[in-house]
């Protein structure tokens, strides 16, 4: 080899390296990258009983050994015969945000940096404008006059555009109508975060912290278990809840009573009549062709 060829082969090496060294360099600002065990994991759909009970221990143990506590963590399937569908009130909806909280310390979300499935919108009286709501007004006291509110979160869609758009298939509706996530499949590539037109899905560009003391040591593997840098997450319906006939627990803390939730399959249910018998105001950006499953009504 000439002088030539060996500093022409050495830039082309140069820069291979280079390039290379920049793609992983997102990787390597990871804090918690996936262990070799989660990166191999079958697919959630082709998993046996026996591998899912494996997987549900190395959960306990990584949580225990974070935080000294040891979890109760079980892979909860859908009902047979149940469509779950939310009702929300919007003539009883005062604004305070409990919900909001009540959420994040149910499902193990990140307090810093700070996440949270649902927002509340302020809208004037008049408007139905979503686009143009506060989504962080500071109010002294609520409900405040003029104003009415509107809590968004994950809208359950019939037609998801968020599975259709993800690469590897780690985000699905099951057949209660819940969309899961598993978060050892997600790659973070966020095309879900883009397709969704609410707000609904969150990113976690640094590792989630929940402090040990608030930690809900009751999980479910597609719902709050701890998730890890660089993987989406959304409202679940509260999976670990409802999947064992109990109400999410925004529903629960709402001191209005403006939250209803329930089986649409079933007509005697809470959820059923209100779909019957209210004016059911919206199915908010039906237009797009979503179809939710997050209905707001008025008591009228």
């Amino acid at each position: 080899m000439n002088r030539r060829s060996f500093l022409r082969t050495s830039a082309v090496l140069t820069s291979g390296l280079a390039a290379l060294a920049a793609s992983l360099k997102p990787l390597l600002e990871i804090e918690d990258l996936p262990t070799l065990e989660q990166f191999m994991q079958k697919y959630y759909k082709e998993l046996t009983p026996a591998e899912m009970e494996k997987i549900l221990k190395r959960i306990e143990d990584e949580v225990e050994k974070e935080y000294g506590l040891r979890p109760h963590v079980r892979d909860y399937k859908p009902l047979d015969g149940v469509e779950f569908v939310y009702c929300l009130n919007l003539t009883r909806c005062i604004g305070c945000r409990k919900c909001v909280h009540a959420c994040v310390q149910e499902n193990n979300l990140s307090r810093n940096p700070e996440i949270q499935y649902i927002r509340v919108l302020r809208l004037p009286h008049g408007s139905l404008d979503v686009e143009k709501a506060e989504h962080y007004y500071d109010a002294e006291q609520v409900p405040e006059k003029g104003y009415f509110y509107m809590p968004v979160q994950c809208q359950q869609c019939k037609n998801p555009p968020c599975v259709k758009v993800c690469p590897v298939h780690a985000t699905w509706q099951e057949s209660d109508g819940i969309t899961v996530i598993d978060y050892d499949w997600c790659i973070g590539c966020r095309y879900c975060q883009a397709a969704c037109p609410y707000w609904a899905r969150h990113f976690n560009w640094t590792r989630p912290h929940v402090p040990k003391e608030r930690l809900n040591l009751d999980m479910s593997y597609l719902g709050n278990r701890p998730r890890r840098q660089g993987v989406m997450e959304k409202c679940h319906f509260c999976i670990q809840r409802t999947r064992q006939g109990k109400y999410p627990a925004c529903l629960e803390v709402c001191p209005a009573g403006a939250r209803k939730f329930g089986n649409i399959l079933d007509p005697n249910s809470e959820v059923s009549y209100i779909l019957r018998t209210k004016r059911v105001f919206i199915q908010l950006k039906e237009e797009l062709g979503t179809s939710p499953r997050f209905f707001y009504y008025f008591d009228v």
